[in-house]
């Protein structure tokens, strides 16, 4: 292969293709059939969420399937709206346009299109490792703010009220200004809705499956739950005429296939809504990335990361021509389209067949559909995004890995969704360089009748006035150089009769040139304390780099190749003790 052949987007269809069997087609098609069921309900939901028509998350559900199908090193990656994305572009959108026009639709369109642009480029210069600067805490704290601002956001449609907000505080705030203008008749159906859907997540398998049902069936059933909302609220509304008594309903739903259309070329506005678009390119690539490797790894499977940003920037782009807005790998469906069975991305083909069919066949059943059943839906979804766990958790295990999820979650709920991940992501790159500038540096000392070395704070072993070893459990470079000198310069004050100082590198996997010198102003200060400064068991890269400099030759003490060989030769009074 040629380097510029490696650059080259593969294309993983050719692989699972050639060995595509009927046993195979009728996998994938039960577990479309099952993911259509529950993603025509989502993609309604989700759409109205990111302040677009319902139909809208209909369109968003059938390019960019059809496209990472192509595309994906996934077997079972259900692609299509999300929630953490919809409010992402809400967000996004709002600031250029007024929601439900037709201008916000043409910037969710651009919008999609800059992120599918963004995700592309990445994957073609193959930077899927940048999602790695996203930590978990900071993912998590900013799904579990999300969640909560999606329910907030929701509850003035579950209440029949007019409630805007651009934060948490704001949207409670005008909540509970509105309480007294709640619409009763919409407030009980949402509950209703609510309520039930609840409990269909928890409680209705294992009560189908006491009554002698299948499990997969009875999962079936189960995944189902919203559509028996949806079909028995817009039953009743059609035939009890709850429009008429005020209650709000989807109303028209356009027939057809997806429309062909195109980004807004404007300058000014891709400028504006650059940031926007890489953040939601990126919070989507964790997202999808972080489910497929979880689900291939139950099937001893393995996916790409960058042919999944190349994968993912071609469906965004599928979504921008054909009237959608961006879109992601999500969580809920692409499990249900592992347990139901699928085996190869085509289950994604007949999914956006069944899609594509709803469009055109189903819509105008949808016209007498309560917004609040929609909104029930959003809210049973993302409140299970809501993981207060990680906080205690966190407290638990790392104070700042605690202040990380903390702020990102505060900081989305008070400031918004945007701000409130950029601020995440620069405190754990805060907390992170923090880390990184006080290295962990053990004082060791030989444990008695062995060759081992342990941490004379944890363990009795042997030392000796005339020598400290430090084992320095890190690499060396610029943010860290200065603490280590700080650390020697302590131990030799403390210590009178010092004579050797040992560094054990066994931790040490680089020594960039800052590092190196301030080891040389260090065994320049040694020397002329009459104290001579050692090395063991330094890697062999490491070795390699201080091999192409002149620091051994100047050195004044010596490289050993094991601690052990250097308390031998420097301390052996230690060695001889029974």
């Amino acid at each position: 292969m040629t380097t510029q052949a490696r650059w080259l987007p593969t294309l993983p269809i050719l692989d699972w293709g050639r060995r595509y069997n009927k046993e195979a087609l009728i996998n994938d098609l039960v577990a479309a059939l099952i993911v259509t069921i529950m993603l025509i309900p989502q993609s309604l939901a989700y759409a109205l969420l990111a302040g677009l028509p319902p139909e809208v998350g209909l369109y968003a559900s059938v390019a960019p399937l059809l496209m990472y199908a192509v595309l994906g090193s996934s077997r079972v990656l259900a692609v299509g709206p999300v929630a953490v994305v919809s409010l992402m572009t809400a967000a996004a959108v709002g600031e250029h346009a007024a929601a439900g026009t037709h201008a916000y639709w043409q910037v969710a369109i651009t919008l999609a299109f800059l992120s599918g642009g963004i995700l592309l480029v990445m994957g073609l210069l193959r930077l899927g490792f940048l999602a790695n600067f996203l930590s978990h805490p900071v993912i998590s704290g900013f799904i579990s703010a999300s969640g909560l601002l999606i329910a907030a956001s929701q509850m003035k449609t579950l209440m029949g009220v007019t409630a805007e907000g651009h934060n948490f505080v704001e949207l409670v705030d005008a909540l509970v200004r509105q309480l007294q203008n709640v619409q009763l008749l919409t407030l009980s159906v949402g509950l209703a809705a609510t309520a039930f859907l609840f409990w269909v997540r928890k409680g209705l398998k294992p009560l189908l499956i006491k009554t002698g049902l299948p499990p997969r069936l009875a999962d079936v059933v189960a995944k189902a739950g919203p559509v028996v909302a949806i079909a028995l609220t817009t039953l009743l509304a059609w035939k009890l005429d709850w429009q008429g008594q005020g209650m709000k309903l989807v109303g028209t739903v356009p027939q057809g296939m997806p429309p062909l259309t195109a980004p807004l070329w404007d300058l000014a506005l891709w400028r504006e809504l650059l940031v926007p678009a890489l953040l939601i390119s990126v919070v989507g690539f964790v997202e999808s990335v972080s489910v497929g490797q979880t689900l291939a790894a139950k099937r001893r499977q393995r996916i790409e990361p960058d042919q999944e940003l190349v994968a993912l920037g071609a469906s965004n782009l599928g979504a921008a021509f054909s009237g959608g807005f961006p879109v992601t790998g999500g969580f809920a469906r692409s499990v249900v389209n592992f347990d139901a069975g699928a085996v190869t991305p085509a289950a994604g083909v007949y999914t956006a067949a069944g899609i594509t069919l709803a469009s055109l066949f189903l819509t105008p059943a949808l016209y007498y559909l309560p917004q609040a059943t929609l909104a029930a839906t959003i809210i049973v979804a993302v409140l299970s995004l809501v993981d207060f766990n990680i906080l205690k958790s966190t407290w638990r295990f790392s104070k700042l890995d605690f202040i990380a999820v903390s702020t990102t979650l505060l900081a989305t709920l008070l400031i918004g969704v945007e701000s409130g991940l950029v601020l995440g992501v620069l405190v754990s790159l805060a907390l992170f360089l923090l880390r990184a500038s006080r290295p962990h540096i053990a004082t060791v000392g030989l444990v008695p009748g062995t060759e081992h070395f342990r941490n004379v704070l944890r363990h009795e072993v042997l030392v000796s006035p005339t020598l400290v070893c430090l084992r320095v459990d890190a690499s060396m470079f610029f943010a860290n150089a200065r603490g280590i000198e700080d650390r020697i310069n302590a131990e030799v004050a403390s210590h009178p009769a010092l004579e050797h100082v040992l560094l054990q590198c066994s931790g040490v996997n680089d020594i960039d040139a800052s590092a190196l010198e301030s080891l040389e102003a260090i065994a320049s200060r040694l020397k002329d304390s009459g104290i001579a400064l050692h090395f063991s068991e330094i890697k062999g890269p490491v070795m390699d780099k201080l091999q192409r400099t002149q620091f051994l030759e100047h050195l004044p003490g010596r490289v050993f190749l094991t601690n052990y060989q250097a308390i031998q030769a420097l301390t052996p009074e230690l060695t001889q003790r029974p």
